[in-house]
């Protein structure tokens, strides 16, 4: 019997709703946040029924407000116990010109995204530090391997996020604290359904179960899925800006 635990961010769609299925028919125990608190007290409901007796937590945590997390964090650890998992995967994306779209659409992205997410997973270090184990987990994208154009602050902010984790496994590299960030592809989920091309598209209940095999190997890295996008991402870096103006 899994007695694992793992909180997750931006639970109440997407990927993050879609792991929490997949980790929950795996026995973890779940915590669960995200804006939408309804969605999350339906997402409760299907999960117990389906797994009588799961424990599933749930909390309303809007992670651009960076200074409540902690204590919305430390709560739900406290009604789990433990927290074996801190993962940050809440993200927004708008699409839009730099200089023509409005303004506040970039930094809100960067304020979910970056803020955010470095919120989450400070809270996660302290909290681990005190049981004295855990494991982090963050949620990139290989877009963080080059801005493309009407995607600016969203490339930024997975690129931000994955520099961030980075310096984090370092930090943390003598201590029982794991680091993973994981660069998902294209995963067919509500962020990405206006983009005109999704090359290599997966279904979310396929993302979800590579990252679920990833999140308990503890890879330190890695696209999802990982073929093609292990040898695409890297590539990404050396086309010429004039390919990438016409994307």
């Amino acid at each position: 019997m899994n007695n694992k635990s793992i909180l997750i961010t931006g639970a109440s769609d997407g990927l993050g709703k879609a792991l929490a299925l997949e980790l929950a028919s795996r026995g973890y125990a779940l915590a669960l946040t995200a804006r939408r608190f309804e969605k999350l007290e339906a997402i409760q409901q299907d999960l117990q029924n389906r797994h009588p007796g799961l424990q599933v937590e749930i909390a309303a945590m809007d992670v651009s407000r960076t200074d409540t997390l902690y204590d919305t964090i430390l709560d739900l650890k406290t009604r789990l116990k433990k927290l074996d998992i801190v993962f940050a995967n809440a993200g927004i994306a708008y699409a839009g010109k730099i200089g023509k779209s409005p303004l506040d659409n970039h930094l809100q992205v960067i304020q979910t995204n970056v803020n955010g997410a470095i919120a989450t997973l400070d809270a996660g270090v302290r909290i681990f530090r005190e049981q004295g184990f855990g494991h982090l987990v963050g949620t990139s994208s290989v877009a963080a391997y080059r801005g493309f154009p009407r995607n600016a602050a969203y490339c930024a902010s997975k690129a931000a996020l994955s520099t961030f984790m980075e310096a984090l496994r370092a930090e943390t590299y003598k201590e029982d604290i794991s680091v993973t960030v994981l660069h998902p592809g294209y995963i067919d989920t509500d962020i990405n359904r206006a983009l005109d091309s999704r090359p290599f598209l997966i279904d979310a209940k396929k993302g979800a179960v590579m990252m679920a095999n990833m999140i308990e190997k503890k890879v330190a890295r890695s696209t999802v899925p990982v073929y093609p996008w292990a040898l695409l991402a890297p590539l990404l870096r050396r086309l010429p800006t004039s390919m990438i103006a016409k994307m």
